[in-house]
This record gives structure tokens, sequence and C-alpha cells, in this order.
């Protein structure tokens, strides 16, 4: 299977160096392998190897391989300045890639000694539109509900194997990768947290709820809740506003990466995976095209909805409400979709087969949409 950004990932690769970064497990390191197909020769490095390790650390890789990949170089201290310095000194060739965790992407917001010098490429899990072709668009919804998006849950097609992968999956996250970011003595609140947010997907989230439940801080919920956002193991919806400030203010939903780590019933689920494909959608303009464009909820303080808003330059471009089977209008999405007048308002149905038009809105089977996406 080729993944969405294995093009622009190598024409990218001859300008400057590339760092692919994204959830653990999520194929990074099989997307860096594939990429490096196109060139005969390509070394790989993994910091993690014995044999490998002494090689970054003295820099002495072959300047003759036309690529040469990097993988959780991160580990390294002042990893950055240490390929800014080979970067200046000697540009390209050879070609760099370079793959991790979701620290090279936290790593990139806390200021960047490598600003200039190399494109980002954010790796989520399977969308409807990456796996077109292996079933038809309702079939892949329908097993990304209940599998999630990451490759080995999907590809087994075993819902048991998938509940023993995603338990493991969780215990690494956790014990490993984010004690080494932010030490937490208190493991078990932490997961507890995990399974609480589970219960709550596409729901604003109190910090005080949670941690009244929790026996925390609201102060010590929000920051964990932050950790695992920053480790791609959930990101968080805020509500649009025209005033920014205020809309940051209001309770953001949380959403899973891992559909199937969703507690709750399909139409939950379903609202879930949709997040996750419009996520890896606008992450896939942005990382390829340039388009910054942001993913948000709309609510008024008459408690009117809408699931999804697509803002671009702080104006609504796209409304989006889910549903699990009913295609007759959302009163709330009519609503916004005459007030802020988007490009475009949708309303995506699991259980529709066949496209309609009500006014302004378009109802529209979810899979067939999402199979419309560029990514």
């Amino acid at each position: 299977m080729e993944r969405m950004q294995e093009k622009s990932i190598r024409l990218d690769l001859d300008r400057k160096y590339v760092f692919i970064t994204g959830p653990r497990q999520v194929g990074k390191t099989t997307l860096a392998r594939n990429v490096a197909r196109a060139w005969k020769g390509s070394a790989y490095l993994n910091f993690d190897a014995d044999r490998d390790r002494p090689v970054i650390l003295r820099q002495s890789w072959d300047r003759k391989a036309p690529l040469v990949i990097l993988d959780e170089v991160h580990k390294l201290k002042r990893w950055k300045r240490r390929l800014k310095g080979v970067y200046d000194t000697e540009g390209i060739p050879p070609r760099i890639l370079v793959t991790g965790s979701a620290r090279l992407d936290l790593y990139r917001r806390g200021g960047d000694s490598m600003a200039g010098r190399y494109f980002l490429h954010r790796l989520h899990p399977f969308s409807v539109r990456e796996l077109r072709g292996s079933d038809a668009p309702r079939g892949i919804l329908d097993r990304l509900i209940l599998l999630g998006g990451f490759p080995e849950p999907y590809l087994s097609g075993s819902e048991s194997e998938s509940a023993r992968w995603r338990l493991q999956h969780l215990e690494r996250i956790v014990r490993e990768d984010i004690q080494d970011l932010e030490p937490v003595r208190d493991v078990r609140s932490l997961l507890l947290l995990v399974d609480l947010l589970r219960e709550r997907v596409g729901s604003p989230v109190s910090y005080a709820s949670l941690g009244r439940d929790l026996e925390l801080s609201p102060h010590t919920v929000k920051r964990w809740i932050e950790v695992l956002d920053h480790m791609y193991v959930l990101f968080l919806v805020r509500p649009w506003h025209r005033n920014v400030a205020r809309g940051i203010l209001k309770a953001p939903k949380v959403y899973f990466y891992d559909t199937g780590a969703v507690a709750g019933g399909e139409g939950v689920r379903l609202e879930n995976a949709v997040a996750v494909c419009l996520r890896k959608w606008l992450h896939f303009l942005a990382d390829t095209r340039g388009r910054s464009k942001d993913l948000f909820y709309i609510r008024d303080k008459e408690k009117r909805e809408v699931d999804f808003a697509v803002v671009e330059k702080q104006r609504p471009r796209m409304l989006i409400e889910v549903k699990r089977s009913d295609t007759a209008v959302s009163r709330a999405l009519a609503h916004f979709s005459a007030r802020l007048k988007p490009d475009e308002a949708l309303q995506l149905v699991q259980t529709a087969s066949r496209p309609e038009t009500a006014g302004s809105i378009h109802v529209r089977p979810a899979a067939d949409w999402l199979d419309s996406l560029d990514a």
C-alpha cells in the first residue's frame, strides 16, 4: 500500500531534509523504507540499534548513499543542532529522512534550530481514501469504526487481536514515551483518565469534572490531556468563535487517533472516525500544499451545535454534521449555514444510500464523501 505522502516526500527530499512524525506504530518506518525504494543503495540507521548508534553519534554514515534514513534520532541529545551543522556544511546529497515519535513535532513547536531546513510530514492512521480499492467505501468505514485505522489492528481484521494490540500500545506510550517527555508518578490515574476520556468522545471536556472523578486538580487534568495530545494519543477540537480568545476559553472536545479505542455507541465511533479522517486531510493539505485550515466545532448559547467546522483565515469554509442514520437535515446545521454562509454545508450519514440536497445543505453517504477527500 502506498501512503498518501510518498510522492510528496520523494520530491521534498531533493530540496531539504524531511521529518516524518506521527503516532507510535502508525507506519512511519515502513513509509520511510518504501520511500527509499526510489534510490538504490539507501542507508537505514536506527538509534535504538547498538550497531547503528555509534555511526549516528559520529555522523559517519555513507556520504555516497543517495538517501540516509535516521530513525529515532530524536533520542540523541541536541539532535537538531547536530543535523543543522551537517545541513549547513554539507547540504544535499545525501538526502536525509528523519523518522520518530510525536516528539519531533513537539520539539518543532518549542523553538526550532532547524527552521527552513526541512519539510515536516505528519503520518496518520488509515483513512477511507487511503484504503481505496481494498473494499467498497462503506465496508472500509465500517471496519475503521470497529478496528481503528492503525495498520496492525486494521489489517488483522480481528476484534480480539485489535484489543490485544491496543492494550500494549497504550501501556508503551504511557510507561515509555510519556515518561521520557514529562515523568508522571501516578501512572494509574493517567490510565484512568484515558478510560474516562474514551467515554466522553464528542462531548465538551470539563477539566473540573474529570478532576473530581480522579481526585486531581483541574490544572493537572488539563496538563495530562495536553501531554496525551502531544503524544498523538488523542487530539482536541476547540469551539470556533469570531473572537479567537473567547473560543480558546470554551471547553474543547476530545477524539482519539485510534477509533477502535472509543467507548460508546456506533454513532460516537462514527463521529470519531470522521474526525480522524478530517484531521488527516487538513494536515496533508498543510504539509504538502501549504494550505492552512483548522478543525473546530460550533456551539451557541442556545446549545445549537454542529460537529465540525473547517476554518480558513478565521472564516468557516465548511460545516459538517455527522449522523448514523438520520437524513433529515439538522436544524442546528441549517441555522448556522444560514448565519455563517460557508462555502459548503454537509450532513454525513453512515446509512444513506444516495446523495440528496435540501436547500443549501448537502446530505451525503459518509463513506463516499470521505473517499472523495485528498487524503
